[in-house]
């Protein structure tokens, strides 16, 4: 059988490991030739092909459920579920989506794109069945680095409470999140995998085994068996945490042998209540680069998959808003100690890692616990370092509670880089940055704001870790704006003053943030057709700067706010209630992302699809608001700087 003719995973059912183990060779031919070719994640569905094939091999995909958490490892479980053919749009608009989406399949049992939900999920489906009086299989799929998030600890707490709940959590272990996993549960996970006698039974001693001559280099199913049982007596130990939780450990087994796998989740399968199969893979299994550079081929843009390498930039381009962060950091850290930098196992995405090679004893990973990295920054400021969390906006989300009741409330000096706010292309609705600003906007004592280019970041951050209470920095995804940049002395900002950029009597546009380089071009497309309109780079949304906005707005008589986030009590939200505050009632038009989801397409297609282009923003201000009588005249030269 040939990998284009499956539509549904129960064709898998029958197929022999040399069979299976040919499907194996072309899901990994096809998930490298469209990676390479449009970009995507990588090495996590290279390591995980073997373990979908035989765990699917083992279940009736019309009954039972499989819950995978996030979607980094589901591209396998994509190529076997009928959508082989469409591959190619993998990521593109209107295309394959990289994460699991129950709207685009039916064995798409629970969406995902954040880490550490595929167990609470899976345990969600099992009650419902019991309640329901019915009879399938329900399985998560866990990554080992998503165990440091604590909703996968609270779940395992509870399915362990359950010894009548059937349910089969497997854990991938490739010893890597996106960033090598930290933590003492990823330490004692690879304590089980690297101990002395298992290694001698996996490696040695099965080699040995199979090259007696009566053998001919294969290992007889009964001495497999006995292989895993002689496993069980060397390593005592092994998954006794998850045995005394009250799950049936079984593992670590070979997460590239077919048959083996097939056997134990049949095995699995049959035993009644919790079950936590440990599975041990290789990131990026399959292809030499990504198995020997598993951070650097977690993720790739479009590469040349005979050397591995990224192609060549047509032009260079200005560093990432997420460089100058890291480079900026590092500075700061080198004048002040007290200075630390926090990522929960994103340090190359925020660039941190630039903070953990210069002063790695100024760098904090605390795994994929957001919660954690909060209220641990909150105690840090309690005794007297100056935290910086670099997060990217969707996952900060979930620790909302943190932000309120551990910094906000108690006003502790800790600084948020909110990295890839506003839109992000590819990665869809669970990773676009959009809801920050609006979730921001109620948060206790914080100072909220946003760069208009990479050089204002530099002021913010300096800004932000010299005062005395909580910020919020958010930054957009991918490169700046290509201006001159301090490496050294940044000087900080006044709190809560924005900036008059152009002047103007027929429009008052405020944008915040990402926006501003966009109203500003505008601006000139308005000024083309005779509307002369003042450009406010807010800078701050807490607080607003009141004395600038207030008396320009009552003056103009028009406003239009710009924001690259959700208008559901966004920016254009507080301009409006502040201008109501102080009775400047004025017309307001609130340019952002209207109350949708922004499905995956790349940034530029998004914003088009948005209105959020110079052009489409023109012509609705102008349908809005109108052109001015003297719109006959001959127009200025450009708009009148400030």
């Amino acid at each position: 059988m040939h990998l284009s003719e499956l539509s549904h995973p129960n064709q898998l059912h029958g197929l022999s490991t040399a069979e299976l183990e040919a499907i194996a060779r072309q899901i990994r031919e096809r998930h490298l030739e469209v990676v390479s070719t449009s970009g995507g994640h990588l090495g996590p569905g290279l390591g995980v092909v073997e373990l979908t094939l035989a765990l699917y091999q083992t279940l009736d995909l019309d009954h039972d459920k499989v819950v995978w958490d996030v979607g980094h490892q589901a591209y396998p479980h994509k190529l076997i579920t009928g959508r082989y053919k469409d591959f190619d749009s993998l990521r593109q608009k209107n295309g394959v989506a990289g994460y699991l989406k129950r709207s685009e399949s039916r064995f798409d049992h629970f969406g995902a794109g954040h880490a550490s939900t595929s167990i609470s999920a899976a345990l969600g489906m099992a009650l419902a069945r019991d309640r329901r009086g019915e009879d399938f299989k329900c399985v998560a799929v866990i990554g080992d680095g998503a165990l440091t998030g604590g909703m996968a600890l609270e779940a395992i707490n509870h399915a362990g409470h359950l010894p009548k709940t059937k349910l089969v959590v497997v854990l991938n272990d490739n010893d890597m999140s996106i960033s090598p996993p930290v933590g003492a549960l990823s330490t004692y996970l690879n304590r089980m995998r690297l101990s002395p006698p298992l290694q001698f039974l996996q490696g040695n001693a099965e080699e040995a085994i199979k090259h007696l001559p009566f053998l001919h280099g294969e290992l007889p199913n009964e001495l497999k068996t006995l292989k895993e049982s002689m496993k069980r007596l060397a390593v005592p130990k092994v998954g006794a945490v998850f045995e005394e939780l009250g799950f049936t450990y079984i593992g670590p087994i070979d997460g590239h042998d077919i048959a083996g796998m097939v056997r134990t989740f049949e095995q699995a399968h049959r035993t009644e209540g919790p079950v936590l199969v440990h599975v041990a893979t290789t990131k990026g299994k399959g292809y030499a680069y990504a198995e020997a550079d598993q951070v650097g081929y977690h993720a790739q843009s479009a590469f040349d998959l005979a050397t591995g390498k990224a192609y060549p930039s047509s032009k260079p381009k200005p560093p990432s808003y997420s460089k100058v962060f890291g480079q900026t950091l590092v500075k700061l850290c080198e004048q002040d100690p007290t200075v630390v930098g926090i990522t929960a196992a994103m340090a190359t995405g925020t660039g941190l890692d630039l903070l953990e090679k210069a002063f790695p004893a100024q760098y904090f990973d605390v795994g994929i616990a957001e919660q954690h990295a909060v209220t641990m920054a909150a105690g840090m400021a309690c005794e007297g370092l100056k935290p910086v969390v670099a997060v990217y906006s969707t996952f900060l989300q979930r620790a909302y509670d943190q932000l309120i009741h551990d910094v906000g409330i108690q006003n502790l000096p800790v600084t948020f880089v909110l990295d890839r706010a506003g839109i992000v292309g590819a990665d869809g609705p669970t990773h676009q940055g959009q809801y920050d600003i609006s979730y921001f906007r109620a948060v206790p004592n914080f100072t909220v704001m946003a760069p208009k280019d990479e050089a204002e970041l530099q002021r913010m951050l300096v800004t932000s870790i010299h005062h005395s209470g909580p910020c919020a920095l958010r930054i957009p995804r991918g490169e700046g704006e290509g201006v001159p940049l301090a490496e050294e002395g940044f000087e900080p900002l006044e709190i809560g003053r924005g900036e008059l950029l152009t002047d103007g009597d027929d429009l008052l546009i405020v944008a915040y943030g990402a926006m501003v380089a966009p109203a500003m071009a505008t601006a000139g497309l308005l000024q083309e057709k005779g509307l002369r309109a003042a450009v406010i780079n807010a800078r701050f949304l807490r607080p607003l700067d009141e004395v600038l906005i207030l008396p320009m707005a009552q003056r103009i008589g028009k406003v239009v706010t710009m924001e690259e986030g959700s208008l559901a009590g966004g920016f254009g939200a507080a301009v409006v209630e502040t201008l109501s505050d102080h009775d400047v009632l004025v017309p307001v038009l609130r340019i952002g992302i209207p109350d949708v989801l922004v499905d995956h397409a790349s940034p530029e297609q998004s914003k088009h699809s948005l209105g959020l282009t110079p052009p489409q923003m023109a012509e609705r201000i102008i349908t809005r608001f109108g052109v001015p009588l003297q719109s006959s005249l001959p127009a200025a030269a450009a708009p009148v700087a400030v």
